[in-house]
């Protein structure tokens, strides 16, 4: 669904005006659409039904509690990578035993955490990692269910730092040490095998490299279901695309579940999925407001009070994100959405056709409903945004806006 639109020339999230949402909260903001994230979640369940899966909210996306609540309604469980984000998890009210725990670095802490919580499974990604697990669940007297992620080496063709499937990634153990990989696994007293992950990257727009995975995972599947009588779980992971240009053509869940459904049914495995970006990304902007129109030679500058340290991915990803203003106008001008923050990498958008607007007037920074807040700082100590959930004509603040004495609670001055 579209979750903002005009009427009458006035930028609309679902029924509520973005000027009065500014006018409220003030500015810089990030409006969630509920009846947007909502259809996102019901369309991918809806399609992929054939195969029931098991759909598990990546909370990295967007952590606030109003949003994970929001799917744990309609019966999610969550991905996290870290305790925090356990804690999280379980606050908004997901079930632990609907929690997969995946990341690369979990430390002790951590892992008997998740242990004392009970949640589905731990996503494995090494060897040592292995042994850890099998020695915290000893300690807690205790059984860790663990699922190895596989790295399929394939290419997403996405930005490098978003591609996790490639030989050279961090992330899990390639196909050839997969076997040995489980076959310690059997040996290591305390845990179980309950199954097998993958995650290639994101954001993807195509089904092709999926099929191109699955392709090399399901033979090392009909291995494992044969050698240990507990696997059971085929987690394909998340990284399903959204759309961010105008360009682009948003990603077609339909013919995802056509051309996967048929490979995963063969598995005869449980299906996992761990969507995050497609669920949330386009239910979110950043409302931000112009505080001058900077002129130079070269380019002309629009200075507004939202930053990198409130959107990231443009000076980290180089990724693009659309730009609205709160009134449409026809008219525009050619040049970079910056911020206040002190770096050259401060943009929201960059060498760009943007309306023409003037100071003092509202824009609305698109597909910020993911790695948006959840990427947020307060560099230059400036506090982090306010977040609303809009749903038809209301809207609620969900996260206040932080203050001064936000950004410095913890610290203190040495009495030497």
């Amino acid at each position: 669904m579209e979750c903002f639109t005009y009427r009458r020339n006035e930028l609309f999230a679902e029924d509520v005006p973005v000027a009065e949402l500014a006018r409220q909260y003030d500015t810089p903001l990030y409006v969630y659409s509920r009846s947007g994230m909502q259809a996102q979640y019901r369309a991918l369940a809806s399609a992929m039904a054939e195969v029931g899966p098991h759909i598990h909210f990546a909370v990295k996306s967007n952590s606030s509690a109003a949003v994970i609540s929001l799917f744990a309604e309609e019966g999610a469980g969550a991905d996290v990578v870290s305790a925090g984000e356990i804690f999280r998890a379980m606050r908004a009210g997901i079930d632990p035993a609907k929690i997969v725990f995946a990341g690369v670095g979990k430390t002790e802490f951590e892992i008997d955490y998740a242990l004392e919580q009970g949640i589905h499974f731990f996503t494995v990604e090494s060897e040592p990692e292995l042994e850890r697990l099998s020695k915290r669940a000893a300690a807690v007297s205790g059984v860790a269910r663990v699922a190895i992620r596989v790295n399929p080496d394939v290419d997403p063709k996405t930005h490098k730092y978003t591609s996790t499937g490639k030989k050279e990634s961090k992330f899990g153990v390639d196909l050839e040490r997969a076997l040995k990989a489980y076959e310690l696994a059997a040996r290591l007293p305390h845990l179980e095998i309950v199954g097998i992950h993958m995650h290639i990257g994101s954001p993807l727009m195509s089904v092709a490299p999926y099929e191109q995975a699955l392709e090399k995972v399901l033979p090392v599947c009909d291995v494992l279901k044969k050698r240990y009588p507990t696997f059971r779980i085929l987690d394909i992971g998340g990284g399903l695309g959204i759309k961010y240009t105008e360009e682009e053509t948003p990603f077609d869940v339909k013919e995802f579940a056509r051309r996967l459904t048929p490979m995963l049914k063969q598995s005869g495995l449980e299906i996992g999925m761990e969507p995050g970006r497609f669920l949330v990304g386009n239910a979110g902007i950043l409302l931000t407001r112009v505080q001058y129109i900077k002129d130079n030679p070269f380019k002309k500058f629009v200075v507004v009070d939202g930053a990198m340290n409130d959107l990231i991915r443009p000076a980290l990803y180089e990724a693009y994100h659309g730009v609205l203003p709160a009134r449409k106008t026809e008219a525009t001008i050619l040049g970079d959405v910056v911020g206040p923050v002190c770096e050259s990498g401060d943009f929201l958008a960059r060498d760009r056709e943007l309306p023409a607007v003037k100071q003092g007037d509202l824009l609305a920074i698109q597909s910020a409903g993911a790695y948006a807040f959840a990427m947020s700082s307060s560099y230059n100590s400036r506090p982090r945004a306010a977040e609303v959930m809009v749903h038809g004509e209301r809207s609620q603040l969900i996260r206040a806006r932080e203050t001064w004495q936000d950004i410095v609670r913890g610290e203190c001055i040495p009495n030497w």
